[in-house]
C-alpha cells in the first residue's frame, strides 16, 4: 500500500461475549452478580440450576433455579448442561439452552460458575471471556467464609479447603478482580472494563457452543 492511499479496513461485526465470573467461596460472585443486574448493566445474566437449599434472602429464578435431585437428573440425562459438578455436596448446573438463546440474541451473556464448572466451559468454549474474583489475601477469604455462619462446622472446614485450592487456579483465567470490601462497585468497573476492553480486539473472541 502506498504512502496517502485509502486504507481498507474488514471491520468485524460485534461479537456477543461469553463471559465467565468465577473465583472462590467467599470471593463475592453472588454479590457481584447481583450489583451488576441492580444496575441493570446490557448484559444477559445465566441463572444456574442446583440442588442445594435456597438460602434466606435468595429469589428463585434470580439468583439459582432450585430444583430437586430427581429434577437435575433429568436435565444431566437429556444433556441440557452445558457442565454439572458436585459443589460441597450440592449439584450445579449451567442450562444448555438458555446459554445458546442469549449468545444468538447478540447481547453478552454473564454466568457465575465455580471454578471446576468454569475450567469445564474453557475447554467447550476456548473463546470465552474467563474472569477470576478474588479477596486480597487467603486469610480475608477464611475470615469471610467464617463470618458468613451458613453451615456446620464439618461442612464450613470443606468450604475453606476447597477455596484455598481454587485460589491457586487463577492461572487458568484471562483476568483477575481483587473484590475489596466496600469496594463493590469498583470490582463491576472493573468488570465493564474489561468487558469494553475485549470489544475492541483486532481479532474478537467468537464463542461456539
Amino acid at each position: 500500500m502506498s504512502p496517502g492511499s485509502d486504507a481498507e479496513f474488514d471491520i468485524h461485526d460485534p461479537q456477543p461475549l461469553l463471559i465467565v465470573i468465577s473465583g472462590p467461596s467467599g470471593a463475592g460472585k453472588d454479590t457481584v452478580m447481583q450489583r451488576m443486574q441492580e444496575r441493570g448493566l446490557p448484559f444477559l445474566f445465566v441463572v444456574t440450576a442446583t440442588t442445594r437449599p435456597m438460602r434466606p434472602g435468595e429469589v428463585n429464578g434470580r439468583d439459582y433455579f432450585f430444583v430437586s435431585k430427581e429434577e437435575f437428573a433429568r436435565m444431566i440425562n437429556e444433556d441440557e448442561l452445558i457442565e454439572h459438578a458436585i459443589v460441597y455436596g450440592d449439584y450445579k448446573g449451567i442450562p444448555k439452552q438458555q446459554v445458546r438463546e442469549a449468545l444468538e440474541s447478540g447481547k453478552d451473556v454473564v454466568m457465575r460458575i465455580d471454578v471446576q464448572g468454569a475450567e469445564t466451559v474453557r475447554k467447550m468454549a476456548p473463546e470465552a471471556l474467563m474472569i477470576f474474583i478474588s479477596t486480597e489475601s487467603e486469610a480475608e477469604l477464611v475470615q469471610r467464609l467464617q463470618t458468613r455462619k451458613t453451615e456446620t462446622a464439618d461442612s464450613l472446614a470443606i468450604r475453606i479447603a476447597t477455596a484455598r485450592k481454587e485460589l491457586k487456579r487463577v492461572q487458568a483465567f484471562d483476568y483477575m478482580i481483587v473484590n475489596r470490601d466496600f469496594h463493590l462497585d469498583e470490582t463491576v468497573d472493573i468488570i465493564r472494563a474489561i468487558i469494553e476492553a475485549e470489544h475492541h480486539r483486532v481479532k474478537p473472541r467468537k464463542v461456539t457452543l
